[in-house]
């Protein structure tokens, strides 16, 4: 079973990734559960969405205490709480113009793949916006759901701007290909 953590600031799209990685997840035949934790539910305040996927019916029903990955939309909440979810098999996947290399020193023993969401979305023409972007690289980072599958939905789903929405998803996905492909190399 993969179980994920998505973590944002109301406002931020935090809630509505959750929802489309869930349905992407869905769409490829797999069993999903999802839920979420909105704290003070007002703009700016930390928000969870918690998903778990299997190839068969998921029964587990508590929250997520160790995350196989975490998707978090603020660097400043890479931290605490956060991270006491986290194993040094976890993979973290944040929204942050740092280098990966600033990571590794900040926090050592964690698997940090930072993504520049704002610039990609500004760039595809969705403002602050970020998080088709995200999910891109998230789902390049993870190797799940495929980029067609996670595109599919987007461009069914997205509130607006569906083209730029897909855009900016293929975008994260290449970003986060060509860092892994250079720590391959």
């Amino acid at each position: 079973m993969l179980e994920i953590i998505i973590q944002g600031r109301g406002g931020q799209g935090a809630q509505t990734a959750g929802n489309l990685l869930a349905m992407a997840f869905f769409a490829q035949g797999r069993q999903v559960q999802s839920f979420a934790s909105y704290g003070g539910a007002r703009r700016g305040t930390p928000v969870s969405s918690f998903i778990r996927v299997d190839d068969r019916p998921v029964r587990l029903r508590c929250d997520i205490e160790r995350a196989d990955a975490i998707l978090c939309f603020d660097a400043s909440l890479l931290e605490g709480r956060l991270l006491a979810c986290a194993h040094e098999k976890t993979l973290i996947v944040v929204n942050s113009s740092r280098t990966a290399a600033q990571y590794a020193q900040q926090l050592p023993g964690h698997r940090v793949i930072p993504i520049d969401g704002l610039a990609i979305s500004r760039d595809q023409g969705l403002g602050r916006i970020v998080n088709s972007a995200l999910l891109g690289a998230f789902a390049r980072a993870l190797e799940a759901p495929p980029l067609e599958v996670l595109t599919r939905v987007l461009a069914q789903e997205a509130p607006k701007k569906h083209d730029e929405n897909v855009a900016a998803c293929e975008a994260g996905w290449h970003i986060v290909a060509a860092q892994l492909q250079g720590v391959a190399a």
